[in-house]
């Protein structure tokens, strides 16, 4: 079988699955290929993402490794099955950067997602005019072309923010919802765009006022990507040129808290919703 050259985000966390339990076994790669009848590159092809693995395998290694975390290796093995459902963002692959592709695969995938944004509305709430200025602020400027497509492909990640998808809980900082990048019109909208997603009952905002007490959150925006079990939970960072993926259990444990005490000093959605109402007012009266 052919190697992939660019492995997906779920063929490289499936691999990254398979060391952490050859790893927690006390097994070094030759000795599980021993075990296994192979070679020793296989495992390391398979562990990197870029070697395919079949169900069987997978279970055989779990086997080898004296694994009994039964939901996680059933977790896995519907990961591994994934692979032949076509996916919506494979269109867009050579014309926007992996690390867009990988946040789509993310959100495509979770079985909920927790966000906490201090400088602007999460790409999946985001209005289209809203959403085009941010990648329009870019520094350099991104081509006219540039910004367009990437507008585009964050308009597409927003099918799964429609009823009956995936649950969403969105803590958004103050600082975010007064922030402008075209103008108070198109923040007035986007305020708008927010107070009606509001109303999904799958879709929880939460405003972080300016005075709370003590903020428990960090200066960039993050999101949770809830997994089949909490093994498979993933954090998406973003950064000032491009965005970081984490899944170690350390990590993740911190930010699970940092969602915990966030979730106490935010405001309640009603509480949310009549304060982004007083904030879209209160610019609507500023440039009326």
């Amino acid at each position: 079988m052919a190697l992939r050259p660019n492995p997906t985000l779920r063929q490289r966390r499936i691999g990254t699955e398979l060391r952490r339990m050859r790893e927690h076994a006390g097994l070094g790669g030759s000795q599980l290929a021993r075990e296994l009848g192979i070679q020793p590159a296989q495992i390391t092809q398979m562990e990197s993402g870029k070697g395919g693995i079949s169900v069987e395998r997978l279970r055989t290694i779990a086997a080898v490794c004296m694994c009994d975390n039964h939901a996680l290796i059933d977790a896995l093995a519907d990961m591994v099955t994934e692979r032949d459902k076509s996916t919506w963002w494979e269109q867009y692959r050579g014309t926007v950067s992996t690390d867009l592709l990988d946040i789509a695969e993310l959100e495509g995938s979770a079985k909920k997602l927790t966000s906490y944004t201090i400088t602007f509305v999460h790409g999946l709430l985001q209005t289209k005019a809203y959403a085009a200025s941010v990648f329009a602020r870019a520094i350099p400027p991104l081509p006219d072309h540039e910004v367009d497509v990437r507008t585009e492909f964050r308009m597409r990640r927003q099918h799964i923010v429609q009823p009956d998808t995936t649950p969403i809980c969105a803590f958004i900082h103050e600082a975010a919802l007064r922030m402008q990048f075209s103008g108070p019109k198109v923040l007035a909208e986007q305020l708008d765009a927010l107070i009606e997603h509001s109303e999904n009952p799958r879709i929880s905002i939460r405003a972080v006022p300016f005075d709370v007490e003590s903020l428990p959150g960090p200066s960039e925006n993050f999101t949770y990507a809830a997994g089949a079990v909490t093994e498979l939970d993933t954090l998406q960072i973003d950064t000032s040129h491009s965005s970081m993926i984490f899944d170690s259990p350390a990590q993740l444990a911190s930010y699970r808290e940092i969602l915990r005490r966030m979730a106490k000093v935010a405001l309640s959605e009603q509480e949310s919703r009549d304060y982004i109402r007083r904030i879209k007012k209160e610019i609507e009266g500023k440039h009326g």
